[in-house]
């Protein structure tokens, strides 16, 4: 079941709530949510026209559900070179947090250095995987320095990769990541991930499950 959200913030931001239960009430107010955890799922550069409805996104979605946990994927604003976009993510965090008893973070590409961004300034999430992020959200903000804080703040932290990825500076991050010891996986494949989006889901359900399923 899936419901439309809309974001509280000074932005036009859109989500739509893919709930795992098929019984009991809840809706997307919050009142009586359909399960005790959610990961917020950022899209891929909105100029590219990324958005919620992304293949990627979806697959990580219904491997997420399977396992009971609700995703919340979300369109950003208006275009504002990542600024906009980083409080965007941060907003949608912050709706689950007030909803939810535990919170997650994934993102896709532009989406997943997103992530990363803004789980280093979330403290208390249970998770965050990024899908072959990019070195620099923009000229202000590295990607690959905010791995340090993430160990500093205990966030578990996975980097999917594709090997043949061509097309985003993913290669800075699964460095650093390593350098680290954040688990890093990587897949044969280029950026889009053709014909892996549901091997995809299945390695975010498996970082994510043991984190956030009921038996918590």
């Amino acid at each position: 079941m899936s419901e439309t959200v809309l974001i509280p913030g000074g932005r036009d931001v859109r989500a739509t709530l893919d709930t795992a239960a098929s019984d009991g009430g809840g809706d997307a107010t919050g009142n009586g949510s359909r399960a005790d955890a959610v990961v917020v799922a950022c899209p891929p550069h909105p100029q590219q026209r990324g958005h919620r409805g992304d293949e990627r996104l979806t697959a990580v979605s219904n491997a997420l559900t399977d396992r009971g946990i609700d995703c919340l994927r979300f369109d950003y604003g208006d275009w504002d070179e990542g600024y906009g976009e980083s409080t965007d993510a941060d907003n949608t965090v912050g709706w689950a947090v007030e909803r939810y008893e535990r919170v997650g973070l994934f993102g896709f590409s532009f989406g997943g250095t997103v992530a990363l961004v803004t789980a280093a300034s979330r403290p208390g999430l249970a998770g965050v995987c990024a899908l072959a992020p990019t070195a620099r959200l923009n000229p202000d903000v590295d990607a690959v320095a905010v791995l340090d804080d993430l160990i500093d703040l205990s966030v578990p932290t996975r980097i999917l990769y594709a090997t043949r990825d061509s097309t985003a500076d993913w290669e800075p991050v699964v460095e650093r990541a390593k350098e680290l010891g954040i688990e890093t996986i990587g897949f044969e494949s280029d950026h889009f991930f053709v014909g892996r989006a549901g091997d995809v889901g299945e390695e975010v359900g498996a970082f994510f499950g043991p984190r956030l399923e009921d038996s918590l």
